[in-house]
């Protein structure tokens, strides 16, 4: 073996590392989102206690996932499909910490909305089930990632539309609520505030897919329409 094919082998083992931090960092996001959603559904204040503590270890993996990123291009000065993943990392990274961030918020509602001095507690059938699409999408985000696959991608970014409506209609009833009785204005609007971070999670994960495809196609699909997209990835 030349001193060129094992150096372009210790890269590779380099880069698998680096996607494996990424997907590590993505499971402990989404296990943020389930536990913040238990959380303010059951009203468990330890569960909430444990996503504040977990953001901390988020936004450690992003920083060092960064510093890893930052090393790379240093010794490695990579080009054209390793330098596009690289930065491809760096995106998911930070929209990995961001919908930590959106975890955390939740489950610090949560503990808001479900205080003791509270005279009534709302359902949150909706928003366990705009939960669950996100984190449906986020999960399926990761593992285009994984498997480097942009028709995937394409598909999640296509059906991020569907946490959209779900976001809509949860406004359409909130503001029901608020007009037939005003004593439910302040809970509505932590609600609101809830589903507001559920819908964020989801653009987070349409990111995601972007960078995807950014990484194996080459293409900045941030601001094309789905359409132009899908013909993209299928080009």
């Amino acid at each position: 073996m030349t001193t060129s094919d094992h150096t372009s082998k210790q890269f590779d083992a380099e880069l698998e590392t680096l996607r494996a931090r990424v997907l590590q960092m993505g499971g402990l996001v989404e296990e943020q989102i389930r536990l913040a959603v238990d959380s303010l559904v059951t009203a468990d204040h330890a569960l909430s206690e444990v996503v504040a503590a977990n953001d901390r270890r988020v936004n450690a993996f992003e920083t060092a996932i960064d510093e890893d990123c930052s090393t790379i291009i240093a010794r490695r000065q990579p080009a054209a499909g390793d330098l596009r993943m690289i930065m491809a990392v760096e995106k998911t990274i930070t929209d990995l910490e961001r919908i930590g961030d959106e975890a955390s918020k939740i489950a610090r509602m949560g503990r808001v909305i479900n205080a003791p001095d509270r005279l009534t507690q709302p359902r949150f059938t909706e928003i366990r089930r705009m939960a669950d699409l996100a984190t449906d999408l986020l999960r399926r985000s990761l593992d285009a990632f994984a498997r480097l696959d942009p028709v995937a991608s394409a598909a999640v970014i296509r059906e991020d539309r569907h946490v959209d409506e779900e976001f809509r209609g949860i406004v359409r009833q909130l503001i029901t609520f608020m007009m037939e009785d005003p004593r439910t204005i302040s809970v509505s609007i932590e609600i609101l505030f809830i589903a507001k971070a559920i819908e964020r999670i989801g653009d987070h994960a349409k990111n995601i897919c972007e960078a995807v495809v950014y990484m194996v196609k080459g293409k900045d699909v941030r601001h094309v329409t789905v359409e132009e997209l899908e013909r993209e990835v299928a080009s």
